[in-house]
């Protein structure tokens, strides 16, 4: 599978990475229950098939998606890149509270690492700006947990320019995690071009925006404690304005023997800031679909034609 650098000087990540948040199982934003052994088998089935990172978080099933990846990677611990993120902790009820504090995220990489089974997290990213933290103070604090080995590189999601200038300020940001699709392109108005002049890596989460590009998205389907019943994206009218451009977008793929699904993540690979997409999975069948996106390249007609019907059903 084709690689690319992450940042300026990061390792060569697969311009697809398995993506760990479904696994984690019911929470706050969890999307049903999940079968753990299915789980394990789709990481061993991305890593078997050539995707040599994975993207997880503290908070996803509550260091649940960390245990699964645990125990899944632990005979190739050395072989696969590992991310994983703090700053979202568990308020003792469920739900999920921003806390960047020193003592918040030195507690946080501790159980990750035990979850992990492992020595050291490849890449430790905060998961989202805490506003009663300055952002310096807890760059600094991900600044000396590199330092000390734990962690091989450090990065930021869901941070924007201003965020990135002012931690760069303390240390360098190895890379960006935004959410970026075909329907959700806020990244590309700053956040995109500031991390390609400043060789920061991008690693794209929801290149498939959380389902809804995939070409078999059904709101009745998924489970009743699925995030996504209650997240506004997915309300209507917006949610049957998507699907009818989903619909449009079938043939373009078809011609290429492709699903929209495929079609989406090559989008987001199409631009040139992005290093990789995250792509989710619960079982092994979707990993094995979602890695022939890897090396579907869209040409710049087709790019023009996707283009046409963004803006014809003004997404």
């Amino acid at each position: 599978m084709q690689k690319k650098k992450l940042g300026k000087d990061g390792p060569e990540l697969t311009v697809i990475g398995f993506g760990a948040w479904a696994i984690g199982g019911p929470w706050q934003f969890g999307w049903g229950k999940v079968d753990d052994a299915e789980s394990m088998e789709a990481i061993k089935a991305a890593y078997e098939n050539g995707i040599n990172w994975i993207d997880t978080a503290a908070v996803y099933g509550f260091g649940h998606s960390e245990e699964v990846v645990g125990k899944a990677v632990e005979e190739f611990r050395d072989k696969i890149f590992i991310a994983t993120k703090c700053g979202l902790v568990n308020d003792g009820k469920g739900t999920a509270l921003n806390n960047l504090q020193q003592q918040s995220i030195r507690s946080e990489i501790e159980a990750s690492l035990r979850r992990l089974k492992t020595d050291y997290v490849d890449l430790y990213q905060i998961h989202k700006p805490d506003p009663n933290v300055p952002a310096e103070e807890s760059w600094e604090t991900m600044m000396r947990i590199k330092e000390e080995g734990k962690a091989r590189y450090i990065g930021v999601s869901t941070y924007d320019v201003s965020m990135m200038e002012r931690c760069g300020k303390v240390y360098p940001v190895q890379s960006l995690q935004p959410s970026y699709s075909m329907v959700k392109r806020d990244a590309e108005i700053e956040n995109l071009p500031y991390c390609l002049q400043n060789e920061i890596g991008v690693v794209a989460y929801s290149p498939m925006q959380a389902g809804l590009l995939t070409g078999k998205f059904d709101i009745a389907k998924i489970a009743e404690d699925d995030w996504r019943r209650k997240n506004p994206f997915f309300a209507e009218p917006q949610l049957s304005n998507i699907l009818k451009f989903v619909e449009r977008l079938k043939p373009i793929a078809a011609r290429q023997n492709k699903t929209v699904g495929h079609l989406a993540i090559a989008w987001v690979l199409k631009n040139p800031a992005i290093t990789s997409a995250i792509v989710g999975a619960r079982r092994k069948e979707q990993v094995l679909e979602n890695i022939n996106a890897a090396e579907y390249v869209l040409s710049d007609d087709e790019m023009k034609e996707i283009q046409n019907l963004i803006t014809e059903f003004a997404l």
